[in-house]
């Protein structure tokens, strides 16, 4: 593998190479490749990552927005060449590549838009068995916590309303080049055998959102704007703050909201 320092980290696209191979083949070790034949790597850089996915009997595709390292990629890997995508993976409809095959999701993801990424991979649960990647070390752990935390929220709830989530291991910045000013934190999600919820997605997803947007309030005052009957708002549900609600029991209200306003 050619050095590191061929291809420049560039600030504006959030690029901190990870320099350890123990730490990439972790990560890739971390998907079961089982139920899917196809892996997406976000954001390869150099391909520290990569090269590891090569070795598995799937088939690896990756999406890099970052001409350089497209470049490096296509002379270091020529077996990758024609499963490169030269696009931003937030606005590549990815239907183009998989259509409707599923395929796991895995990256040392930039910080700057990580949270995004998992959105996008929501949206496309029913495509993604498994997803592994790197966060910053507070965005992985949100992700990852429980009801009752106080760094519990939005992303806590709608991931593992469909994902098993598991925070996996810290990453100290001294493995990257340039270092971040931040621990990293790898996670894992498996998606959950029962997936569909029996309540509205769609309704389900604009409580979670409106309950944590004040989070230090009530739910009967946080969720004012869904103009609920007085006889539903009595319900002691309506009486706790977003933050002590399991994902079962936001599944709930979402169904108590629907039955009332339907």
């Amino acid at each position: 593998m050619a050095n590191q320092y061929q291809v420049k980290a560039k600030k504006h696209l959030g690029q901190h190479f990870l320099e350890d191979e123990t730490i990439a083949q972790k990560i890739a070790d971390n998907l079961s490749l089982e139920g899917y034949d196809d892996i997406l790597e976000i954001g390869p850089g150099m391909g520290v990552l990569t090269k590891y996915l090569l070795k598995k009997d799937t088939t690896t595709h990756v999406i890099e927005i970052d001409t350089e390292s497209v470049v490096y990629l296509k002379n270091n890997f020529l077996n990758l060449a024609d499963r490169i995508i030269e696009k931003d993976f937030l606005k590549f409809d990815l239907s183009l590549v998989f259509k409707d095959k599923p395929f796991a999701i895995i990256g040392n993801f930039p910080y700057n838009i990580s949270s995004q990424i998992l959105f996008k991979t929501l949206e496309l649960r029913h495509q993604i068995p498994e997803f592994s990647g790197m966060f910053q070390k507070e965005v992985a752990l949100r992700i990852c916590s429980k009801e009752g935390s106080k760094v519990y929220g939005i992303l806590s709830v709608l991931t593992q309303a469909f994902y098993n989530a598991e925070y996996l291991f810290t990453v100290p910045p001294t493995v990257f080049t340039p270092p971040p000013r931040v621990d990293s934190g790898v996670l894992f999600l498996k998606r959950k055998a029962n997936f569909k919820l029996s309540c509205d997605e769609k309704l389900f997803f604009r409580v979670v959102k409106t309950g944590f947007q004040q989070r230090r309030k009530t739910l009967r005052n946080s969720l004012k704007t869904f103009n609920l009957s007085d006889n539903l708002k009595a319900n002691t549900i309506f009486g706790q703050r977003p933050e002590q609600l399991s994902v079962t029991q936001f599944i709930a209200l979402t169904t108590l909201i629907q039955n009332d306003i339907d």
